[in-house]
């Protein structure tokens, strides 16, 4: 396969998104919906048969374009996801599917297997919509998710703003209080999980559908929210440099199945003082001079503490939905989809509450201590 690569098309625009949610190269809308039932009667020969007969050749992937292996990509997924949850690893029963997976994992500059991304977003809805289970519950997880990703889209591009606005800009509290807008979409997505996707459905209906498979040695985690990178909006306002060690792991694990454009936002945000690193050193050791000097400091304060608020508020509820789905009683699985235990969880949320804490305004008293330890 010689085709052109798709490196540098934005994949995620709400243009291309809705492209790839028309779109079917494998004429899969029929085997896609007896998916279903398939999954239903655990029936392995089945699915195994439906993902051979969509197995496209050589000529037709070289053909297609970034959005049609996107939605390709899409389908396969959906079968090698439903085999792996009843027991076999698929890329052993259907292995003319890995030079396929690679390709189109080339072309789009992705991991070769499906994402969160194929499953939500660039998933069909209505009668197209691809279901593993086709439970009302499942639908509302995928909507959830979906909902989400233009508003993160448009927050990521705001951390990238803020990560190179001075901090006394009077521009910046009005970005971030931009950005906490689109980060409390996450707080009504969450809240439409709690209100209709029992933590039953997914620990034992829906969960095993997304473990990991092995793709030409690789082993490949399955769509997962923790796909959903709001780690990458933390990366830029505080984790680049307030971090711990387990999280760091959590993001660089994650990082590959990020959109390219996304990945590159990581990488700039990584090593580079973080916002709120920022925040407290320009309030040094002498705020009240400092505020003086730099009348829009307090301004920037409160707005990064606003926002941190509306994460704390998300990660609170999220954490609460994972204990009960990962409860030990429940649980079919000791960890997420994604690879974050409900330990992680609990940390990461302690870590965020704990940021918040240094975008209040010290004493001076206080900035001189928290310097002293800093330099230590």
């Amino acid at each position: 396969m010689n085709s052109t690569s798709t490196l540098g098309i934005d994949l995620g625009s709400s243009l291309r998104t809705a492209a790839i949610r028309e779109l079917d190269p494998l004429g899969a809308d029929r085997l896609c919906f007896d998916l279903r039932s398939h999954n239903e009667r655990a029936d392995v020969p089945a699915l195994v048969s439906a993902l051979r007969e969509l197995v496209p050749g050589p000529d037709a992937v070289a053909a297609y374009s970034a959005e049609a292996c996107v939605a390709a990509m899409r389908d396969l997924g959906m079968f090698l996801g439903s085999i792996k949850r009843h027991g076999p690893e698929p890329i052993a029963l259907v292995p003319e599917v890995v030079p396929v997976l690679l390709e189109l994992g080339r072309r789009t500059d992705m991991v070769p297997r499906d994402t969160v991304h194929h499953y939500t977003t660039w998933n069909p809805t209505g009668g197209r919509q691809r279901m593993y289970t086709g439970d009302i519950q499942e639908a509302y997880l995928q909507e959830s998710v979906r909902m989400v990703f233009p508003h993160l889209r448009e927050g990521l591009e705001l951390a990238e703003q803020l990560s190179h606005a001075d901090i006394d800009d009077p521009k910046f509290p009005v970005l971030t209080d931009e950005l906490t807008t689109h980060m409390e979409t996450m707080v009504s997505s969450i809240d439409m999980v709690v209100a209709n996707v029992s933590p039953e459905f997914f620990a034992r209906g829906l969960r095993a559908y997304f473990e990991e498979i092995t793709v030409d040695g690789r082993v490949l985690l399955g769509p997962a929210a923790a796909q959903v990178p709001l780690w990458l909006i933390d990366q830029a306002i505080w984790a680049a440099d307030n971090s711990a060690p387990e999280y760091e792991e959590f993001l660089r694990d994650s990082v590959p199945y990020s959109l390219p454009r996304w990945r590159e936002l990581y990488d700039g945000w990584t090593g580079v003082p973080s916002v709120v690193t920022r925040l407290v050193d320009a309030f040094g050791y002498d705020p009240d001079g400092a505020e003086r000097r730099m009348p829009g400091l307090r301004p920037s304060a409160e707005a990064l503490a606003r926002l941190l608020r509306v994460i704390i508020v998300f990660r609170g509820r999220h954490l609460g939905i994972a204990r009960k789905a990962y409860d030990a009683d429940l649980r079919l699985y000791p960890v997420g989809s994604g690879g974050a235990s409900v330990d992680l969880l609990r940390q990461i949320i302690d870590l965020t509450r704990a940021t918040s804490q240094l975008t209040q305004r010290p004493s001076a008293p206080a900035a001189a201590g928290r310097a002293e330890r800093r330099s230590a």
